[in-house]
């Protein structure tokens, strides 16, 4: 174990520069929420190949956050006493090899497999005398892809695990070293700056996504395009496992010039004599020799400590309140966008990559110039981030009525003005099978999850393209006389809607995002310098148990209870094939407004608090206002 005060007195020329280490420190950020948000965008993607519910994959996004809790005791004891860029060097290369160990279940997993009349007629209606539902199960395929699935999420989120393990170092020791280092009055900007490099990471995320999303999943075991599905029918499947392998190499390449850095550096502007440098070695020295063990038994009583500081305690659970919308929109956004507005899992991820998390960047960026260029005082941030946040929470109320209604789908969620109980029999004795998902658009506008559910007994081949189907015939369940069903959904009400949405979306981020630096500067001030990275280390173990785990989950769960219809294989739910939009957009942004005004009201407490005592203030020890 290298010492802290190791390298005080030759610090190496070219990385002894922390503008530097903000640099760098910046670019791995970025790549580790690159892959974050890359794997977010994928969600969606991975329920469909996989059969996956909206909570087992807000579960599985949110795993990497238990790998953090689990350490997060052993980075607060080592934050002084190792060399920390190292550290954070090891990290990444773990994270690296955990974005790898993800595309495992593709190359271990047969070829994707979706239902077409073009492979069997089995969704098509094949009269029978007895009518019954044909579902292959016993000792079949089937089974064995069941059994599959649950062994892809096991391998899954034990990569999420090994990611959250390389993740650990990454901030707490980060943003210390940082802080420890930056000149009088730069260390809010250069948190900012870092921030606002870093928040880029899901801006290229998403934006990848929207490229590989497009490619289909199977390209490397085919050698071809799909012919037959285009990227917007609800059977396909995008080849999700592309970007996790660059972003395996992105975080290989920006880990590399952590193992040059010195474990300390002079700071800026500051020149250290020979008689303070031998007053930090033994200090610092002193600070080593203390065991594991003492720590460990020091641990509960600082841990106490700090959750007793009113300040501490209301501003990080103000966090956290914050994060959880944060987790939530991550996750799910997508979901959201491609069930209220039909749009594609490329076309969302687009959106989200070149709107929304722009303007969070710029956001970022503009509250760390108002800490460095006005100098908020502890007095003046909880009211400034209750402004900003409650400005941010009454944009996001006309979302609630600016949703498409839930389509009509045929005995799912028929019109009210026609009862399906006459029309049952259309295809009673058709032998449909008991998990077909092949919707299609009949000539009268209803929706059918298969051809075979809408009577159709044949088909016409597209003349541009014959691994397409161009229009299914003789559909004894459409209302029309004609009787014709088009592959793929009905189209949606109100696409139109869509942009405004993301524009909504994008600006109350940027206003929200004006209190992020803010906040997180004023944890750092409020804690003795001594205590600063265990007081970092905490407040992500805060965030993380209380927001970042159980968020994903807690959304994917609202979302599941608006699901109208499941998908099913053997008797077994799969993934949800319909919702009802309605309900799916209350739940899913009340929840987000429920927890912003929670985050409001410990805001509010805050500042109420810091106006009744006057011995906290946001001055950096010995350098002045911020």
């Amino acid at each position: 174990m290298e010492l802290y005060s190791k390298d005080i007195k030759k610090p190496k020329r070219s990385f002894g520069n922390i503008k530097l280490f903000v640099l760098c420190h910046g670019l791995l950020q970025l790549t580790q929420l690159l892959y974050s948000s890359y794997f977010k965008s994928t969600i969606t993607t991975i329920e469909r190949r996989y059969g996956l519910n909206s909570y087992s994959s807000g579960t599985l996004s949110s795993l990497h956050e238990v790998g953090n809790t689990v350490l997060i005791v052993f980075v607060s004891y080592f934050g002084g006493r190792v060399n920390r860029p190292r550290f954070i060097g090891i990290g990444g290369l773990l994270m690296s090899a955990s974005a790898m160990m993800l595309t495992l279940p593709h190359f271990l997993s047969p070829a994707y497999k979706f239902d077409s009349v073009l492979h069997d007629r089995h969704d098509l209606c094949s009269v029978r005398s007895n009518g019954s539902s044909l579902e292959e199960c016993g000792g079949s395929q089937e089974v064995q892809r069941l059994s599959a699935t649950y062994k892809v999420w096991l391998l899954m989120g034990s990569a999420q695990l090994l990611f959250g393990v390389g993740s650990v170092p990454i901030q707490p020791f980060g943003i210390s070293y940082i802080d420890d280092f930056a000149g009088a009055g730069n260390a809010p900007l250069y948190i900012a700056v870092l921030f606002a490099v870093s928040v880029f990471g899901p801006a290229f995320g998403y934006l990848l996504g929207s490229v590989v999303l497009r490619v289909y999943v199977d390209v490397d075991k085919t050698g071809v395009i799909n012919q037959e599905l285009t990227p917007s029918d609800p059977r396909w499947v995008g080849a999700w496992w592309i970007g996790l392998l660059v972003t395996s190499g992105c975080l290989a390449l920006t880990s590399i010039p952590y193992f040059f850095f010195p474990c300390t550096m002079h700071p800026e502007g500051h020149v250290i004599s020979t008689e303070e440098n031998m007053r930090i070695e033994m200090e610092e020295s002193k600070t080593a020799d203390s065991s594991l063990f003492d720590f460990l038994k020091m641990f509960p009583r600082l841990f106490v400590r700090l959750l007793l500081s009113p300040f501490f305690l209301m501003l990080v659970l103000a966090q956290c309140c914050f994060s959880a919308v944060i987790a939530g929109l991550a996750t799910f956004l997508n979901k959201f966008l491609e069930h209220q507005y039909s749009a594609s899992a490329s076309d969302s991820s687009l959106l989200i990559g070149a709107v929304n998390l722009p303007s969070i960047a710029v956001g970022m960026l503009v509250g760390g110039v108002i800490m460095k260029r006005v100098g908020l005082s502890v007095r003046v941030i909880p009211f400034f981030s209750v402004v900003v946040i409650t400005t941010s929470a009454l944009l996001i109320v006309p979302l609630f009525f600016m949703g498409c209604p839930s389509q009509n789908v045929f005995e799912i969620n028929p019109p009210p003005a026609k009862p399906t109980g006459s029309l049952m029999p259309c295809y009673s004795n058709c032998s449909c099978p008991g998990g077909a998902y092949n919707p299609v658009c009949g000539s009268d506008g209803m929706e059918y999850i298969s051809p075979c559910h809408a009577g159709c007994t044949n088909f016409t081949r597209d003349p541009n393209n014959t691994f397409r189907v161009q229009v299914y015939t003789s559909c004894r369940c459409v209302a029309e006389s004609q009787a014709n069903a088009h592959p793929g959904p009905c189209p949606n009400s109100c696409p139109y809607f869509l942009l405004p949405v993301m524009l909504i979306i994008s600006l109350a981020s940027l206003v929200a995002s004006l209190s992020h630096n803010p906040m997180y500067m004023m944890v750092l001030r409020t804690v003795p310098p001594e205590e600063k990275s265990f007081a970092i280390g905490l407040q992500f173990l805060l965030m993380r148990v209380l927001a970042w785990l159980p968020a994903p989950a807690l959304f994917g769960m609202a979302i599941d209870s608006s699901c109208i219809w499941w998908k099913h294989k053997c008797g077994n739910k799969l993934s949800c094939g319909y919702y009802d939009n309605n309900t799916l957009r209350t739940r899913y942004l009340g929840l987000q407004l429920a927890f912003k005004v929670m985050g409001i009201v410990f805001l509010a407490m805050l500042g109420w608090k810091v106006r009744r005592t006057r011995e906290y203030s946001l001055e950096k020890r010995a350098e002045g206002p911020l």
